[in-house]
This record gives C-alpha cells, structure tokens and sequence, in this order.
C-alpha cells in the first residue's frame, strides 16, 4: 500500500519574486503610466494620477527628511481612511522609515501602550474622527511617551508644511538606493493570547510581494479599479489593497474614512471599479441596503473576502447579485503579510465557498500534528503551517514571542485548525490559539479579561468568543462577582471601558456566574464556556451559519 499523500503544498510561480523596495517599485509603475490614475478619494473628490501621486508622496518624504526623521526611525499613523494615510505610507516607505500602524478605534491605553512599544518619534495622526478625540488623547498620553519628539496633526499648518516641502532629489534618491528590500518598513500590532498585542514586522520584501502575488491571482492590471472600503491600518488595506494597486499600475478607490455601505456602492457604480474586498460583514451589509439594486455595479469582475470565515450563502451572493464572477477568498495573517492560500478565478463554485483555496505562488503550507509537529496526510486535521518570504522578520522587540511563533526553520505556526483536501484545498476548522475574530479584527481574551479586573466589582473573568451573524464572532465575558455586589450589566461594562478601550473589544454578553467550567487539573475550560454560552445567549442559529 502506498504512503498517504502528506498535507504539504508548495506555491510554484513562472513569475519570479520582486526584488524591489517600495519606492523603486511605485517609481517603475510611475514612468510606465503617469497619466494612469492612481488613487481617487471619493468622499473628497480628489484624484491623482501616479506622477501626481508619486511627486505628492516625494514632497512628503522631503518633509519628513527635513524634520530630522532617518532610515530606521518610527513613524506612527493614526487615522481613518484618507487619501494622506497613503502619502504617509509611500513617502516613509522611500526613506525607509517604518510605519508604525495605529488602529483608529485604539483608546488611550492601548495607544499608550504602541507608541512606548514601538519607540514611535514622530506621529502623524487625524485631529478627530467621528467620537474620537485624537488630538485630546494624544496630550493625555504624551506626557507618559518618552520617544515621541514630534506630533504633526493632519491638516493643521504644520502638516501642510511637510507635505509640501521640497529638497534635494538628489539626496532623496541616495536614501532610496541605500535601502535593501530586507530591511524593516513596517509595525502591525495584533493581538496575541497573552496580554498586549505584538507588533509584526514587516520588510519591503514581505509586502511588496504578497501585494503583488493577490493581486495577479485577481487578474489586475493597468486597467483596474480596486474599491478599498477595508481599513489601511490592515494588511487587508494597506497590502492587499494599496500595495496589490501599484505593483500593477490600477487605481485605488477610497470609498469613505470609514466603511459604510452606501458610500461603497456608490463608489463601486460611480468610479466603475472592478474590484471590491471586504470582510463577511461588509457584504452582508451592502448586499442588505435597501436600495442596493439601484447601483449598477455592472463594472465588478473581481474582489477579496477575506478577514474572517466567510459564510457560504454570502458568498454566492457577491457572485449573483454583485457579479463578481471572478471573486477569490484569502486566507491569512499579519504575520505573512498576509495571505498563504487563496482561491482561484478559475476554481469552481463550490471550491471557492467551502475552502481558502490553495497555497500562495512561492509559499508553502503544511498541516502539522499540535503536539508532535510531523505532518499529516491529507484529509486529517492538524495546525496550519506556512514559510517563505512572506514569513514576518519577527516581532517587534520580543525575540521570546518571536521564537515562540516561528520554528528553527522559519515555518510559521499559525494557532489556526485546517484540514487540506487531495488537491491541495485548505478548510480552517477551527483555532488552536486563544483569539476572537470579530469582523475582521483579531482579539486578544486576556488582553479584555486584564482590563476588566480591573474593575472593582470583578472578582474573576474569563472572556470567550461566541457566535454571530454579522460579526463571525462577538466577545462574551463570564464575570464572577467581588462579595456583596449584586449584578453586572453588558452597560455597566461598556460605560467603564469607554473611551479606554477600543469598542470592538468591549464585550457585548456579560455573564454573571458562581464559578466557571475547570478541567480536572484547575484550568479554565473555554471551549465549554463557549458551548454553553450559545444555549445561554439563544444563539443556536448564528452557530448553525456555514463558513469556508
């Protein structure tokens, strides 16, 4: 009888890897099409085309040169989704400064937090964007960051100052040709299963590539239009997006600073993109408007969903109402830049709503025994594993974490179940790590139950991710009372956490309960915890929702 057929995959390519930095490869786009338009910002009516785009991201990086900021140095950016995000992207990108990503929903302790982490000096951030007060937080937490030497507020005289500066070219193009496309460009923090999130680093290498490989497996060209309705604090965005634009000469369209829905069709029907990404939530949101069948979205062939499971029935969905015909899944994580596997235009139906398809062109995937690391044959379920370029360069600062994440021989493990079918189609059936993924974002459970205690009514808490229809998942926390407190409300906890704490992180069930389901060795049993929360909560259906 012959060996089983081990769950091994590896991406071969006729197109070889780029070796190009950031700023050489947006260059080379820049002289093949100048006219080309490059970026559109829909809400504001601003378009560039990639000489004006390039000539606005030199101008910016004259000024950040200027103001003393070096190759090496952290570059924080914190705000929604505008047309400046990019120019910040681009421009630290060209004087191989690293951009530090801020997510846009961070409260004070977790900005705190990133710009100490990172040793951000220079931050430019948004004044205020809908309830958030950047520019108060900011001054609230200054006083706490040692490094942070200067703050430039988006708009403000002195922002206007560094985005239009001028210098020498010749200086500009020295610091360019001195970066290597293995150097350090960019910080994504996300979260763990232990405390703070960890910030992966990522090299012009690691992004460039994985931009450009989505956006091949997506058909792009010269003549594409991608509607980027997904946050550029992401790889989702800021890669897959931005990055998957410019390696091929298409267009990114911004929708809106933020994702809604009728800002998204409405940039789809009015810019004519063929491209649109999203997590689940998103098109189940646009594909829900009440006036949806008034857009003509007829210009859509492709797109991304991807973030988080993608249920079946939204899938077919996107093809039949939306048409995207040619719409793939992504699977991935910050730490691969993201994407290892993804669907093919050409897969069938079903492979593109039951699967994350097959592995990424020059990636490898294996699934692997949790306790033992040997792979298994296909068909059995193990812990996904990935390697090549696009394996992050570690974690910022925390060479333990890093170990802990990526073996001797640099293979990724990535804490998530998959099952890989005989041709090489990969299922994720569940996680092995501790986190909750909610519309796309990535939760830390400790990082929430840290927080938590330190309320003074909470004597224990444990926090588990449970069903939902919209989100994938939502957080429930299981809270055990100090002595002589009687209830604890989901808005008592919302208004204690408010303004501290992102609200996507602030759980929406809170449980109050005498003790918690323990194994027979004292450790808390969350995989019961959340079974149980399911019948407590009603939420029968949401769990009954099939996902790829």
């Amino acid at each position: 009888m012959p060996p089983a057929v081990p769950s091994y995959a590896s991406g071969t390519s006729d197109v070889p890897l780029l070796g190009d930095t950031i700023g050489d490869g947006l260059d080379r786009t820049a002289a093949r099409r100048p006219d080309g338009e490059a970026l559109v910002e829909v809400a504001t009516g601003r378009r560039w085309t990639y000489a004006e785009f390039v000539a606005q991201v030199d101008a910016l990086a004259f000024g950040l040169l200027g103001a003393g900021v070096r190759t090496g140095d952290r570059v924080g950016i914190w705000a929604p989704n505008v047309a400046e995000w990019v120019f910040v992207q681009y421009a630290t990108a060209k004087i191989g400064a690293i951009l530090v990503n801020i997510n846009p929903a961070y409260r004070t302790h977790e900005l705190e937090y990133v710009l100490n982490q990172a040793g951000v000096s220079v931050l430019v951030a948004a004044r205020s964007f809908k309830t958030s007060d950047y520019a108060g937080m900011i001054d609230e937490v200054r006083p706490r960051c040692a490094g942070l030497r200067r703050v430039v507020l988006l708009g403000s005289a002195e922002w206007d100052a560094l985005a239009s500066a001028s210098g020498d070219r010749d200086e500009l193009a020295r610091v360019q040709a001195s970066l290597s496309p293995d150097d350090p460009i960019n910080i994504q923090y996300t979260s763990g299963t232990t405390g703070f999130p960890k910030g992966a680093t990522l090299s012009h290498h690691n992004i460039v590539n994985n931009g450009f490989f989505v956006g091949s497996l997506c058909g792009y060209t010269e003549d594409d239009r991608v509607c980027i309705p997904v946050p550029f604090y992401h790889c989702f965005g800021m890669v897959m997006g931005n990055l998957g634009c410019t390696t091929h000469g298409a267009t990114m369209v911004i929708p809106a600073p933020a994702f809604d829905p009728a800002a998204t069709l409405r940039a789809v029907a009015q810019e004519r993109c063929t491209s649109l990404y999203g997590v689940p939530t998103m098109f189940i949101a646009e594909l829900g408007a009440a006036d949806f069948d008034s857009y003509d979205l007829s210009s859509l062939r492709t797109g991304i969903m991807a973030g988080s499971p993608c249920p079946v029935e939204v899938m077919k969905q996107v093809v039949d109402r939306m048409g995207m015909t040619e719409v793939t899944i992504c699977y991935g994580m910050t730490e691969t830049s993201p994407v290892s596997t993804q669907t093919r235009a050409d897969d069938t139906l079903d492979r593109r709503v039951s699967t994350v398809g097959r592995v990424h062109p020059h990636v490898e995937v294996k699934v692997v025994d949790p306790a033992t690391g040997r792979t298994l044959p296909r068909g059995e379920p193990g812990e996904l594993c990935t390697r090549g370029y696009s394996v992050m360069l570690g974690y910022w600062d925390e060479p333990e974490k890093t170990a802990e994440t990526i073996d001797a021989a640099r293979w990724m493990h990535t804490g998530d179940l998959a099952v890989m079918d005989s041709g090489g189609y990969v299922n994720i059936t569940g996680r092995i790590k501790d986190i909750v993924v909610r519309g796309g974002e990535n939760i830390s459970p400790r990082e929430v139950e840290e927080f938590l205690y330190t309320h003074p009514d909470v004597r224990d808490v444990q926090v588990v991710g449970v069903p939902d229809v919209r989100y994938g998942e939502e957080l429930c926390a299981w809270v055990i009372l100090r002595d002589g407190v009687s209830g604890l409300t989901p808005e008592a906890v919302r208004e204690f956490a408010g303004g501290r704490l992102a609200a996507y992180k602030i759980p929406r069930y809170v449980l109050v309960v005498d003790e918690f389901p323990m194994t027979v060795t004292g450790k808390v049993r969350k995989v019961e915890m959340r079974e149980r929360s399911v019948d407590m909560l009603d939420l029968g259906d949401a769990a009954a929702v099939r996902t790829a």
